[in-house]
């Protein structure tokens, strides 16, 4: 199993931390991860939802990783390709590549804000059938040698040459972000990764991994370029003194988690044309704004906090079940930036090694 990390760029008010420091400071996280070993940085994008994610433009911000790493790859997730013109996610995914020398992992995915569907014009019943003529058109726009040409029901253009060119061939690794069964199988059938969580409990990601390697299997076979890939995102925090690590969660990764089901209410709770399968959410949702604590988020699986041996004890359920990449949340919140190094370095010493003999491997 991989340790990736992943950032929301969080700037709540009671941090008092300003979005330049944030910014400077997880750039900071980002260039120690890579000396420590962990193998990809993720940030998604968010847009028009303030304290919780400030992190609009994550290919900038990668770009900017980028010329201050050398190994860690850098993980755009996801692109909500509904709201973007594919042959413009094309070109700036492709020049992230190249500038980072060919580091890139894609993934994408349909959005779940209202806000952003509403603001950005586009209808969400439109969103499986856009994102359906994005992905054709960026593995054409990422393998074509010469011009392209597509005529669908959202995109048409005529021999266009899309530039720059990725440097990874045939393309980046792409991944789709998953929380239904169908987009599980979906990506199974896609051959691609998946990416999973945050806000969707151990047990039900656990039968989804389940059925999406048996997909994958039933589509692909042995074929040695295709491997199923689950990625998942878990709020971590790991310090040497277990009640430090457990406290220090329960105020930052805790109002993260108050956040992020407070803006997925509208998904969970109102019937959205295209998003039915949320509604099965609904019950755990209001049980979670109503009582949302630490023992509880744990009890999920969304959480791991403590010393390192609480730390592996718990991480090893996910590498049971089959996640490849966890994606730990460490910065998630306010933590404050020098007990997230802190758990960095003891992640990366005390509890990486237990799943891998390598990290940076």
């Amino acid at each position: 199993m991989h340790f990736d990390l992943f950032y929301e760029l969080a700037v709540p008010a009671f941090a008092q931390r300003t979005e330049s420091q944030v910014f400077a400071e997880t750039l900071e996280e980002i260039a120690l991860a890579d000396e420590l070993g962990f193998r990809t940085v993720w940030l998604t994008e968010h847009h028009f939802m303030p304290e919780y994610s400030h992190s609009s433009a994550p290919d900038l911000f990668l770009a900017a990783a980028a010329q201050r790493t050398s190994r860690i790859r850098l993980g755009h997730a996801i692109v909500p390709l509904p709201y973007h013109h594919p042959l413009h996610v094309a070109e700036r995914a492709a020049t992230l590549d190249i500038l980072s020398g060919g580091r890139l992992e894609l993934g994408f995915g349909r959005g779940f804000s209202p806000k952003e569907y509403s603001t950005f014009g586009v209808a969400t019943e439109e969103s499986r059938s856009r994102v359906d003529e994005s992905v054709e058109i960026l593995k054409m726009a990422f393998t074509a040698t010469g011009p392209i040409t597509f005529q669908g029901r959202h995109f048409a253009f005529e021999d266009v040459t899309v530039l720059p060119r990725v440097r990874q061939k045939p393309h980046p690794p792409l991944w789709m972000a998953a929380v239904s069964p169908e987009s599980f199988a979906l990506a199974a059938r896609l051959g691609i990764g998946v990416l999973a969580g945050p806000f969707k409990p151990w047990f039900m990601i656990k039968e989804d991994i389940r059925r999406y390697r048996a997909a994958f299997s039933a589509h692909h076979g042995n074929d040695p370029g295709r491997k199923p890939k689950v990625a998942m995102t878990v709020g971590i925090f790991c310090l040497p003194d277990h009640e430090a690590a457990r406290q220090a969660a329960r105020i930052n990764i805790t109002w993260f988690y108050q956040e992020l089901l407070r803006l997925t209410a509208p998904v969970l709770t109102e019937l959205q044309s295209g998003y039915e399968y949320y509604q099965k959410f609904g019950n755990l949702r209001a049980l979670l704004r109503r009582t949302i604590n630490l023992p509880l988020l744990e009890y999920l699986g969304m959480v791991v906090a403590g010393d390192p041996a609480h730390c592996r004890k718990k991480l090893a359920t996910y590498a049971d079940a089959g996640v490849d990449h966890l994606l730990c949340a460490v910065g998630a919140g306010a933590s404050q930036t020098h007990l997230t190094r802190e758990a960095l370095a003891l992640l990366a010493c005390d509890v990486l090694p237990a799943f891998a003999p390598c990290a940076s491997s």
